[in-house]
């Protein structure tokens, strides 16, 4: 689907120069490029809640799970002795 968008002539220029500016080729590149780089939090905003909400369910189904740091630098250590 296609949209026209009718802007101000100075806001067009400003728009075509920044584009030029950042070695696009003309203003809907520039759109586009803006709406990958706004994509990007709002999609980690959303794998961090979904990341949470996983969290949640784990702890309810298996209760808290210890840091294993600890047994792991104790597991390496006891395989390096003689």
């Amino acid at each position: 689907m296609s949209h026209q968008l009718v802007i101000p002539d100075s806001l067009d220029s400003r728009l075509e120069r920044a584009a030029r500016l950042r070695g696009l080729n003309n203003v809907e590149q520039l759109l586009e490029a803006w709406q990958t780089k706004e994509d990007g939090p709002c999609q980690r905003r959303a794998v961090g809640r979904e990341m949470d909400v996983l969290q949640e369910r784990l702890h309810a189904t298996y209760g808290a799970m210890l840091d294993s740091t600890v047994l792991i630098c104790e597991d390496r250590s006891r395989s390096n002795e003689p």
